[in-house]
């Protein structure tokens, strides 16, 4: 069936969250699902969107569980499209892969409380070594298991690359051959990729919204066309009217790949890392496309959609040239960090966080003393002074076995909280394989350049003391 003459069967309208709304695919998907359901758009801000028929805008902070609660009221599907989340916080302690575990778990947590009955989310493809996956893909596949450990149904897209102006890849690609007519590739070039056009991406989530009966499994979705990476390099130079010349050498070096793909395309390292990293497996659908074949999508051809992508990139480019700059935000001063604590077989977050608060004061006791009641607030203290560093008062309404939460509730050392709420908690994750401990919304009352390079280096200093502390449990009870 040609893809212009593709219909779904659709279930009756019902009101769709969309996590990631204001990025690459959620813009699209925002427009295609706005005429037929009452869309839930969400994004750090609600300012500055478009308020068009059926498109409500709220503000969401995924690292947030509240928020995230709050967000999701009304919505009967959700529909997740965040990767490599970082909060808008001044520091940031800890790996995008946690973050991105937090920000997952919120939401599960939080279309679960609402009675959300079905989530999808837009993944990656994962190569056929599955134990050898890159952090980025890794972190995908946690984030996939993560939303449906809270008894929400899930439908899993998996995509390789999506083919579509704005996109982070193809504006890496457009650039590269756009400045570089001859290129030296090493070797991850010759890896295979089995891209997808951003129309055909979402269409398919379209598709996964509207048949719920679908939940419970992982689609593979890709175009037509298996290419190496440097037979991509070589078609986008043509889809803009360039003649690329692409030579792969026998050589794979991370380090060198992200600092010259970062200086010719002005991208970060940090965005461009977890795309060059998993540029060392194959990227192939190996499903048979099973869920582009129960709706009857035509893929289009990878020629198409760049020749698409490089049209769309003329216009925006000339619609951006155009538009008003938006006002820089002032900058937050709140601190975010999270590290991942391995646990033993039977502990969860409640007993983690109990076993915190009676190792922390032996741990601290050269440097700090540290007390703790029965109702386990924690108080900090500088040796010989009387008032109280830091004060963590346990909530026994907003925690769970599964998660424990501490307020920051005093202290000399806490600043204005700026209507946020610092706190502590403890969460665990994938299973219970792992408790993540973090502090969010923590706002220092030290000078900045003070803070960052004592009471920032005394936290991780102790978070990775306890760390040590719960691995010592693991070796103690592995068998010999």
């Amino acid at each position: 069936m040609p893809r212009s003459e593709h219909t779904t069967p659709r279930a009756p309208a019902a009101t769709v969250a969309i996590a990631g709304a204001s990025g690459f695919v959620g813009r699209a998907l925002t427009r295609a699902l706005a005429p037929t359901h009452d869309v839930i758009a969400l994004a750090r801000s609600a300012k500055g969107h478009d308020e068009r028929d059926g498109v409500v805008w709220r503000a969401c902070d995924l690292f947030n569980l509240r928020a995230a609660e709050s967000a999701l009221e009304g919505a009967e599907v959700a529909v997740y499209l965040v990767h490599s989340m970082m909060p808008s916080a001044r520091l940031t302690q800890g790996r995008f892969d946690d973050l991105d575990l937090i920000c997952a778990d919120n939401f599960a947590r939080a279309a679960a409380k609402n009675g959300v009955r079905h989530i999808v989310y837009l993944g990656g493809l994962l190569p056929a070594a599955e134990d050898e996956l890159s952090r980025h893909l890794e972190s995908r596949f946690e984030v996939e298991r993560t939303l449906a450990a809270h008894g929400v149904a899930v439908t899993t897209l998996r995509a390789g690359l999506i083919i579509g102006a704005g996109g982070s890849s193809f504006d890496m690609m457009a650039r590269l051959v756009g400045r570089l007519p001859f290129m030296l590739g090493p070797s991850w070039t010759r890896s295979l990729s089995q891209p997808i056009a951003l129309d055909d991406a979402v269409a398919l989530l379209e598709a996964a919204v509207a048949r719920p009966e679908l939940a419970g499994r992982a689609y593979d979705i890709a175009g037509p066309d298996v290419v190496s990476y440097a037979d991509m390099l070589r078609m986008t130079g043509a889809a803009q009217g360039r003649r690329t010349r692409v030579l792969t050498l026998p050589i794979r070096t991370v380090k060198l790949s992200l600092l010259w793909v970062s200086v010719i395309t002005g991208a970060s390292q940090a965005l461009v890392r977890p795309l060059v990293e998993s540029l060392r497996h194959d990227m192939v659908a190996r499903d048979g496309l099973e869920l582009q074949r129960l709706v009857g999508l035509e893929a289009q051809p990878l020629r198409a959609a760049l020749e698409q992508a490089v049209r769309d990139e003329k216009a925006r480019a000339g619609r951006a040239a155009t538009a008003r700059p938006r006002a820089a935000s002032a900058r937050d001063r709140r601190v975010c960090s999270v590290q991942r604590l391995r646990v033993r077989e039977g502990r969860d977050a409640t007993s983690v966080a109990e076993e915190y608060v009676r190792w922390l004061p032996r741990f601290m006791r050269p440097l700090l003393r540290v007390t703790v009641d029965e109702a386990r607030t924690c108080r900090f203290y500088l040796w010989p002074l009387r008032d109280a560093l830091l004060e963590l008062t346990f909530s026994n309404d907003r925690s769970s076995r599964d998660r424990q939460l501490f307020y920051v509730t005093g202290g000399s050392l806490l600043g204005a909280s700026e209507g946020a709420r610092p706190r502590l908690e403890f969460r665990e994750v994938l299973g219970g394989a792992y408790v993540l401990a973090a502090i969010h919304d923590f706002v220092p009352r030290l000078p900045w350049y003070i803070y960052k390079y004592t009471q920032a280096q005394v936290h991780l200093f102790v978070m990775r003391g306890f760390a040590r502390h719960l691995a010592h449990e693991i070796d103690a009870v592995a068998p010999a």
